[in-house]
């Protein structure tokens, strides 16, 4: 599968972002979904995760009750919806994708994930 992250942008601290991940030659179904975040110069960091059925969901202790993973298995995407969002959460937000079953819940490790987007930048204004 192909991944293709979208929906970032300048927002002001407070505000409300929705990033998408368009999933292309796979079975949408097959997968688990993960969103990570980096800032230059520092490793990448776990955000949310969302199991193959699709209600099973996992958040980074930086955006727990304020970011939202989702999907929608018709349109084939991902979301990660951020609210209230902070200047810390400036970095740039991977979409990630796992088939394979056998490890353990919940996956917040980027080797647990075989497929990755492109990237998408998310500015917060002070």
């Amino acid at each position: 599968v192909q991944l293709q992250a979208s929906g970032g942008g300048l927002v002001q601290a407070g505000g409300s972002l929705r990033l998408s991940c368009a999933a292309s030659g796979g079975i949408f179904g097959d997968y688990a979904w993960g969103w990570f975040r980096q800032v230059p110069g520092k490793e990448r960091e776990f955000a949310a995760a969302l199991a193959w059925d699709g209600a099973t969901t996992s958040y980074g202790g930086s955006v727990k009750g304020r970011f939202r993973i989702s999907k929608d298995s018709a349109k084939k995407a991902t979301y990660l919806q951020m609210n209230s969002l902070a200047p810390e959460d400036t970095a740039v937000y991977y979409c990630a994708g796992r088939r394979a079953h056998g490890s353990s819940w919940p996956f917040s490790e980027e080797y647990q994930y075989e497929t990755w987007g492109q990237g998408t930048l998310v500015t917060v204004s002070s």
